[in-house]
């Protein structure tokens, strides 16, 4: 499948069939997500991944899968085959940018302008996302709302901090976001050239 391809059949799946992940196909997944951009090459993103359903129905507790029942949606968190919890440890950027080629002028750590530790790990999210479409599946996020209770749950280590939930699958019909009415904003009031409010010449 080419890079077009993949972007026009990109989206939030919620809900997936009864059918288990390909572990291979899997495995290409996290290798793509491992190739995500990290500032300073710190490489503080990290991945859990669950396929067992008793904690998959864990997580989906935690996620507030009743209230999406609720709403009219299928329980697609814990009908996912494929939970993987995207991690990352600000601490990794922290000590990276310690080292001798990273400290500043007056031998300090950066003051740091952007987090970029969430920066990197939103690119892994999307290369989760991208690359599960180009194995054929289909994928979702959730946000990690409760996060005590699932790192408690993972036994994530302290320093390092869930970002959210991919889930993987093989697509089911769905009932899609009522977000998705508002459609895509104008062109125009999103991308400036030059400066901000330039449109394209």
């Amino acid at each position: 499948m080419d890079f077009a391809e993949i972007l026009r059949h990109r989206r939030m799946v919620r809900n997936y069939a009864d059918e288990p992940v390909d572990p291979t196909a899997l495995d290409r997944i996290l290798a793509a997500a491992r190739r995500a951009p990290s500032a300073g090459h710190s490489q503080g993103q990290s991945f859990v991944v669950i396929t067992d359903p008793e904690q998959r129905a864990r997580i989906a507790r935690l996620a507030g899968e009743d209230e999406y029942l609720a709403a009219g949606f299928d329980p697609w968190v814990s009908r996912a085959p494929v939970h993987i919890v995207v991690c990352v440890s600000e601490e990794r950027y922290h000590a990276r940018y310690r080292e001798p080629d990273k400290l500043d002028q007056q031998g300090r750590e950066i003051d740091w302008p952007v987090p970029y530790w969430w920066v990197d790990a939103g690119a892994a999210v999307m290369l989760l996302l991208l690359a599960a479409v180009d194995e054929g599946l289909a994928a979702g996020f959730l946000g990690a709302h409760a996060v005590s209770e699932l790192k408690a749950l993972l036994d994530i280590p302290e320093d390092v901090a869930p970002v959210g939930i991919v889930t993987i699958g093989h697509p089911a019909p769905d009932r899609r976001s009522r977000s998705l009415r508002r459609g895509r904003r104008p062109v125009d009031d999103v991308v400036h050239y030059e400066r901000w409010g330039n449109p394209p010449s």
